[in-house]
């Protein structure tokens, strides 16, 4: 079992000889500028890596590239297992980062709650308080009362 520190640079090192070769190496016309590698996971025993993946564009984009990188895994594992000069080169599997689509449901969320702060703003702007302004007794007032 390796260490969290040596998984780590194993999955940075790949994140950056991926997206090196996906950039300069391969002619794929499917993978294009439009692909961005986000995260490389590696597990413990160095075995596989999972490589986290946006393409800039629509559903079809995303379906071409997910086929390019396919396509291509064999020689960008080729290439990691070249430039870390390990025993083993762990088997590399794409995966499509949900990072965009989770971006833009948040920001949906944030407009629904600002609207809705802002019908609240709008309501209470000329509501007045239900009782008395100061609604606390003072001392001294029970007394001048009576």
């Amino acid at each position: 079992m390796a260490d969290n520190a040596r998984a780590k640079k194993l999955a940075d090192l790949i994140r950056e000889v991926v997206a090196e070769k996906l950039q300069r190496g391969i002619k794929d016309p499917r993978l294009g500028t439009h692909v961005t590698i986000t995260d490389t996971r590696v597990t413990g025993d160095l075995r596989e890596a999972t490589v986290f993946y946006t393409v800039y564009g629509d559903d079809e984009d995303r379906a071409s590239a997910a086929a390019g990188l396919e396509s291509a895994k064999g020689i960008l594992r080729s290439a990691v297992g070249r430039a870390a000069g390990t025993k083993f080169t762990p088997t590399l599997a794409f995966v499509a980062d949900a990072l965009p689509e989770n971006a833009r449901t948040i920001e949906d969320l944030l407009d629904k709650a600002r609207a809705s702060d802002a019908q609240v703003r709008e309501a209470s702007s000329g509501a007045t308080f239900a009782g008395d302004a100061d609604p606390y007794k003072k001392p001294g007032e029970d007394e001048a009362a009576e």
